[in-house]
């Protein structure tokens, strides 16, 4: 059975067009964690900077950086109390500036979070709002309302924080405020001309000190009806997109007038040559993501079925299937990620049973069921290869190319995400995909810093960390500079050939050519299947003879092509 996915005019295979961002490979820099340049324990710029040789290396074609803004720390930086300046504790707008020249010098672009729906409850607007009188300018920043019942002593509606508990809290004045996240995370009110002019303000700020592109947080949180009376949700979930109505009328996600704002940042976008790059994290269904990946729009927008899809062939097929088409139709590439710093690291997670109840499998430390930690690990750097092979661009997440496991067993007075205390202890947030990352064998912390790190490290991180793998042909971090290598090598345009059907896909197979001759095959079984006669260029395992090893990936060149 063939099928083809083509993207007409498109060729892609360098990194220094206007469209560098089609198939790139963007690698996620969560800076608290990445490298410490001073001994307090904290990730920084500096500490950035100094590593991103090691991005180079292995191949990738852009950094993006969380966000390294002044921030209170209640939701892990995404509480911004200043968008155009730079947290003390990670460095200095001159910082920023050295390490965007040292990226560009390596030949890797950088995009930066931007933070639009909420700010941190110590911006100075928000600050501002709190000693004036409601109804005041200053407060129709953001969302204020007065309560129900007789003494205004109920929150305005039914509506959830993603963080668990209300949306609203109550000021002493009586008013409530709006916050889908935390408390501590204000939303703004995008109906006020002030947000859009100084959120304009911003992407042009670090535009012009030559960030190439943004990832745009709750991207399909910030237009809400906020028309009187606000309306509850009922049984509706605050935060499951396949919950949402397909119509745009939920209250505050994925609503249609969202598309305005990105309209007009289009506009700031193309004010630059080449034109900044953006890519939404909207929790959205399949038919609504379009519209935010459009040439008109931001440009793409991640795809996390994909990243949510059990480790099938015929699930992530009809995943895949739909991502090149939605892609295809919005006149963009597909975004396909396995690992960010929201999620359970997908090294850990397809090697839980697909049934596993991944929030129980936090709290009981990792185990329950107890994770086999090498075929979990097989499992991801198949599904790697598959996504590196497919068109559009990956995100990587950082630590992903070591193999790394969440540290599910983090003690309970170690945790900092919010969601943690949030949920009354029934989440155990995300503390465990954000631990500092090893760099060497020893030391106070492997190599992160001098002093320490702000989540502890597991004693077998020295195992994984970048030293002990350097050189080994089998370690997860020479696959992936391998396959990066490969990549870009072999890229030609995004069109794609499915060369396996439904009947192979159930058998656990998925193969499809790209152009150049290039083929790639993945074997989601635990039965070898057969491998197409030619040059094997890469596998995710060792691959003797013509059989291709359950769980297993490999790339071919094919004898006829």
């Amino acid at each position: 059975m063939t099928v083809r996915y083509h993207a007409a005019g498109t060729d892609t295979a360098h990194r220094d067009t206007r469209d560098w961002w089609r198939q790139a490979v963007v690698y996620q820099v969560y800076p608290r964690s990445f490298a410490d340049s001073d001994g307090d324990g904290i990730g920084d710029l500096p500490g950035a900077t100094s590593r991103l040789g090691h991005l180079a290396a292995l191949g990738v074609d852009a950094v993006w950086l969380s966000p390294f803004y002044p921030s209170e720390l209640a939701d892990g930086g995404y509480d911004v109390a200043d968008y155009r300046d730079v947290d003390p504790r990670l460095g200095t707008l001159d910082d920023f500036d050295a390490l965007v020249a040292e990226a560009h010098r390596l030949g890797l672009k950088v995009m930066v979070d931007i933070v639009p729906n909420h700010s941190s409850d110590q911006h100075a607007w928000f600050q501002e709002a709190l000693r004036s009188a409601p109804g005041s300018a200053a407060r129709e920043r953001y969302v204020f309302r007065a309560g129900k019942g007789e003494h205004g002593e109920l929150p305005p509606t039914d509506w959830v924080s993603c963080f668990g508990g209300p949306a609203w809290t109550r000021l002493p004045d009586g008013w409530w405020y709006l916050h889908l996240f935390a408390p501590q995370q204000p939303d703004f009110n995008w109906d006020n001309p002030e947000v859009r002019a100084d959120f304009r303000t911003t992407l042009r700020f670090w535009s012009d000190r030559g960030v190439d592109g943004f990832r745009v947080d709750v991207a399909h949180g910030l237009a809400k009806d906020l028309a009187a009376p606000l309306r509850d949700i009922g049984a509706v979930e605050a935060c499951e997109p396949r919950d949402l109505p397909e119509d745009g009328s939920h209250p505050f996600w994925d609503r249609d007038e969202v598309h305005e704002i990105f309209r007009d940042w289009r506009g700031v976008f193309d004010e630059y040559d080449p034109p900044r790059v953006a890519v939404a994290e909207a929790w959205v269904r399949n038919s609504r993501r379009t519209a935010y990946a459009t040439p008109q729009e931001l440009g793409q927008a991640f795809n996390f079925d994909f990243l949510e899809a059990a480790l099938r062939a015929g699930v992530l097929r009809a995943c895949i299937d739909t991502a090149l088409a939605d892609a295809r139709a919005a006149g963009a590439t597909a975004t396909w990620v396995l690992s960010n710093h929201d999620v359970i690291r997908h090294a850990s997670r397809h090697g839980l049973p697909e049934a596993c109840d991944a929030e129980a499998w936090l709290l009981s430390d990792g185990r329950r069921p107890a994770l086999d930690r090498e075929d979990g690990l097989r499992r991801a750097l198949a599904a790697t290869l598959l996504m590196l092979a497919l068109p559009g661009s990956g995100y990587l997440y950082q630590g992903e190319e070591l193999g790394l496991p969440e540290v599910a067993d983090l003690d309970r007075a170690a945790l900092q995400d919010p969601v943690w205390t949030r949920s009354q202890g029934r989440s155990k947030g995300r503390d465990g995909c954000r631990v500092p990352l090893p760099w060497r064998r020893d030391g106070s912390s492997y190599g992160f810093g001098s002093g320490g790190s702000w989540l502890p490290q597991p004693p077998y991180w020295g195992e994984v960390s970048v030293e002990a793998q350097e050189g080994d042909p089998a370690a997860p971090l020479e696959v992936y500079r391998t396959a990066l290598r490969l990549r870009r090598r072999l890229l030609a345009d995004e069109a794609l050939e499915w060369l396996s059907g439904p009947d192979e896909a159930a058998g656990g197979l998925l193969h499809f050519r790209r152009s150049g001759g290039w083929h790639c095959v993945t074997n989601l079984s635990d039965t070898p299947q057969p491998l197409p006669g030619g040059t094997l260029l890469l596998s995710s395992a060792p691959v003797t003879g013509e059989r291709l090893p359950p769980w297993t990936t490999a790339w071919v060149r094919t004898a006829t092509e």
